[in-house]
């Protein structure tokens, strides 16, 4: 059998060719791909972050002045009328004249109150003037526009509702701006009104809130006071809030209701019958624009603050006949744009958020029914497997073939021999080197090791050379490993006693981290352990192994020929052999006490290029393999139970993990700190526990634990970006290469028995 497999000059050419990863050495993630994953997470950030400031008022402090002097406020201001204007640089006050009544609402839109409201004016053919909150206007913009086509109008109650005398000039401004741009998307228009959160009566200004109304008012906003307070937020009764809304003497007044910010049930029983009341006392009922309009018709002595009530013929806003929408301006240009793109924007925020919230829900049972099942068939897994009398079938004493691929394996080589000699079951080693230049294959040859061949080909890729050391072993047991990795002196012994069982086509031994005392090599030990093993004994039990990992595997020669050897259709060639072998009938086992220490990759870069890769080819092969899922018999055992597992625990809930961290953190800052913190610790003592189970099973010591928070949040974001990344590749129809990591050779042959060292 010749030692050169036969490979085509195209083939040669992709795997001979050095990878861009492998020119570019540490800036190698192809970076359109990783921009696209990070943009992903960045957005998400984005949405959450306004959505939580929309809903929860962020920033915006809760305090309310209650106990300020306004000495500093002129008398003519505290003493006059409702409506405040600074018309020519000068504070005016304008009263609302006899018999009318300015009906005005605060806290809305709601999408419940503020449409029963509005239903309420309508019948009863009167208008309002709302004073709305921006953010949710932002929300609920279809209200706004009903509001404004009914012809009814329109005010500013800022954008997250705080009490702007303790707010720096600039975030006032900010929240008039936001304001108005959330009513020009909503509705088109912009307004000159104002209302101030928690103010009423005009002795509500205070030396703290009067520079406020100054700065507004230069800016050209008309800010408007109450003469009658319905109190109906306090909930006092229907009967109480008509008394208190209705004014005394026949005078004219601007009167509170509200249209959101609680249960408005009584304000809803009460409008309709206050206004009744009032027509029945011959008032007539207008908007703030028609109250000042009114004014300006009855002249000088009408319109100054303090003075008599001006006149007014109480024409309703709606019909236009009389009296126009003064405080209402047609949005334009930049303004309107921006206002369509913040409603569009909220609309997003709106649509997303319940919808991640659903996906973090299904997430989050999908994870602990996985712990919860992970943990029931290891524990059922452990206690079969080491019961006294448990056997496979007769012991298996026959030599095997071990398979080594090498490529450029100089710092690794030695060990992996020599930790090969040491093993205690008759093997021989097969040394296949793909084409290395940095002497390999010498270093190989050097050690003089007994039952060692080296079998040399021109640079193929590990699935060309796994397939020549297949054909040239001289056993029907064959084990694999990577160039890279070094076996206890048991391993081969433990690995192969499942072959006793004929059904068995092929065992998974546990592989483990050898560097692990670094920060990243401890973070793979906890994932190998809980991540890989734990996960290899409930497959096994559920009969469906997806990976024989490429660093400890042992096949039935016959059964890798019988299904075309190890596939170069896919990056993941361990993962395509297991299905495949599945597929052909073959039972496929987990041998825990077979161990294996590997080398991990010891920087961020090297592992992002190994789980791009693992993952990349993960997909790959489970697409090859999609019509598994309608396999019959038992050979469709894979396609019925493992295909969905794998989809779900190793693609999808990877990719919806960092909602944990990410909605966690948008929980602590928007809801409630202390019961989003204690979720979070709750989820990840879960973890620990499953963790510490793992642990305990494969006898490792817990001190690694201590690693675990900050592994978990580190792997979330990581595996997400990774798996956007593999799958932008995947649909754009990428290839991705075999690339090689760099190794420095420092796992040595392990003592024997040194398995939780």
């Amino acid at each position: 059998m010749p030692e050169t497999p036969t490979n085509s000059p195209a083939r040669r050419r992709r795997h001979a060719t050095p990878t861009r990863i492998e020119r570019v050495g540490r800036q190698a993630m192809p970076k359109p791909r990783v921009i696209f994953a990070v943009l992903l997470l960045a957005g998400l950030v984005s949405v959450l972050l306004l959505d939580g400031y929309l809903r929860s008022e962020v920033g915006g402090d809760q305090r309310i002045r209650s106990d300020a002097s306004n000495s500093e406020v002129p008398d003519s201001m505290v003493d006059g009328g409702p409506i405040l204007s600074f018309a020519g640089g000068r504070a005016r006050t304008r009263s609302v004249a006899d018999k009318t009544i300015v009906l005005t609402f605060d806290d809305g839109p709601d999408p419940e109150y503020t449409e029963k409201v509005l239903r309420i004016l309508d019948d009863q053919d009167v208008p309002g003037t709302f004073f709305l909150i921006g953010s949710l206007v932002s929300r609920y913009p279809g209200v706004v526009r009903d509001m404004v086509d009914q012809g009814n109008e329109v005010g500013i109650h800022t954008f997250t509702h705080v009490d702007l005398s303790y707010q720096s000039a600039s975030r006032v401004k900010r929240e008039i701006a936001q304001t108005q741009l959330a009513l020009a998307g909503a509705a088109g228009i912009t307004t000159t009104l104002f209302r101030a959160p928690y103010s009423s009566t005009n002795d509500a200004i205070d030396n703290e809130s009067w520079p406020v109304y100054q700065r507004l008012g230069a800016l050209g906003y008309t800010s408007v006071f109450i003469d009658a307070d319905s109190e109906d937020w306090q909930e006092p009764g229907v009967s109480k809030i008509i008394k208190w809304a209705t004014p005394k003497n026949g005078d004219g007044a601007v009167v509170l209701f509200h249209d959101a910010g609680g249960d408005r049930t009584e304000t809803l029983e009460a409008l309709p019958r206050y206004i009744e009341k009032m027509k029945a006392k011959g008032y007539t009922f207008t908007t703030v624009s028609g109250a000042q309009q009114a004014g300006e018709q009855a002249g000088p002595g009408g319109a100054p603050g303090g003075g008599p009530p001006a006149e007014t013929s109480g024409t309703d806003t709606r019909t236009g006949t009389g009296v126009e929408q003064m405080a209402h301006r047609k949005a334009t240009g930049a303004t309107l744009w921006e206002g369509r793109a913040l409603i569009a924007a909220v609309a997003v925020a709106e649509w997303c958020v319940p919808g991640l919230a659903t996906g973090l829900a299904v997430v989050g049972v999908a994870v602990l029914a996985r712990f919860g099942l992970m943990l029931v068939l290891a524990r059922r897994h452990h206690r079969q497997r080491n019961r006294r009398r448990f056997t496979w079938g007769p012991p298996v004493y026959e030599p095997v073939s071990v398979i080594v691929p090498a490529y450029n394996e100089k710092e690794c080589i030695a060990n992996t021999l020599n930790s090969l000699a040491a093993s205690t079951h008759p093997i021989e080693i097969v040394v296949v080197d793909d084409g290395s230049t940095d002497g390999t294959a010498e270093i190989a040859e050097s050690l003089g090791l007994p039952n060692v061949r080296v079998v040399r080909q021109e640079n193929a890729g590990k699935s060309a050379a796994l397939n020549n050391g297949v054909r040239q072993a001289a056993y029907d047991i064959v084990v694999m490993m990577d160039g890279d990795t070094v076996f206890e002196p048991d391993t081969v012994r433990e690995l192969v006693q499942p072959f006793g069982d004929e059904r068995v086509g092929a065992v998974a031994g546990n592989a483990k981290v050898g560097n692990r005392d670094t920060l990243i090599g401890a973070w793979q030990h906890i994932e190998y352990v809980m991540g890989f093993n734990l996960d290899r004994r409930m497959y096994d039990v559920l009969g469906c192994m997806p990976t024989i990992p490429g660093a400890i595997g042992a096949f039935r020669r016959r059964a890798v020929l019988d299904v075309g050897g190890m596939s170069e259709d896919t990056l993941a060639e361990d993962t395509d052999i297991t299905i495949a072998l599945h597929r052909a009938g073959w039972r496929v086992v987990y041998a825990e006490h077979a161990r294996a220490w590997t080398e991990a990759p010891a920087t961020v870069g090297q592992l992002w290029r190994q789980r791009y890769r693992w993952s990349y080819g993960t997909m790959q092969a489970l697409w090859k393999h999609r019509g598994s899922v309608l396999d019959k018999g038992p050979s469709g055992r894979f396609g019925r139970i493992g295909m969905p597992l794998v989809v779900l625990f190793q693609i999808v809930t990877p990719v919806f993990a960092p909602l944990i961290d990410v909605f966690t953190v948008y929980a602590m800052i928007f809801v409630d700190l202390k019961a989003s913190l204690l979720a979070w610790l709750a989820v990840l003592l879960v973890q620990l526990l499953c963790a510490a189970y793992a642990f305990r099973l494969d006898q490792e010591k817990y001190r690694y634990l201590l690693m675990m928070p900050l592994q978990q949040i580190a792997y979330r974001q990581l595996m997400y970006l990774v798996l956007i990344h593999s799958g932008v590749t995947a649909l754009t129809g990428g290839r991705l290469r075999w690339q090689k990591l760099k190794r420095t050779g420092e796992v040595g042959a392990p003592r024997p028995g040194a398995g939780a060292a």
